[in-house]
């Protein structure tokens, strides 16, 4: 092969292959109700939790900063075994149903004064919602 044609075609190879796959959805006759949604599997976490996760985990039986919370939902305050709660929250009373997850989440230490918890509160109620509802799955 000839030294203008060896370049003609390595360019016209060049040329095809940077063309692979770079139509975009309106030109491949696609639309985008076509295109398949983007989900979280049930099990993952929301970004609300993330915060949460410096300090505790959903895995059964492992604490670390603060205790593990799995299958806490419906449960009495302070009796995840292996952990040392504050006395303020062993005398709290408190059973963690939504509505005292919510408050909870709002402000620990308005909750509970004297609680151990560092975390100030989630204002937002709907990320709230999203870690008491993803709490409520992990049994």
């Amino acid at each position: 092969m000839r030294r203008g044609t060896m370049r003609f075609a390595v360019l016209g190879l060049i040329g095809a292959l940077s063309a692979c796959g770079g139509q975009k959805a309106e030109d491949q006759g696609t639309t985008a109700e076509d295109a398949a949604p983007v989900t979280t599997p049930a099990d993952a976490p929301p970004a609300a939790f993330m915060q949460c996760r410096s300090c505790h985990t959903v895995e059964a039986g492992r604490n670390i900063i603060g205790p593990s919370l799995h299958d806490i939902v419906g449960k009495p305050a302070a009796r995840v075994a292996g952990y040392t709660y504050s006395n303020a929250l062993k005398a709290s009373g408190l059973t963690w149903d939504e509505k005292t997850l919510d408050a909870w989440l709002a402000s620990p230490s308005k909750l509970v004064p004297g609680n151990k918890m560092i975390f100030a509160g989630q204002s937002n109620p709907a990320k709230r919602k999203e870690i008491i509802d993803y709490l409520a799955r992990q049994k």
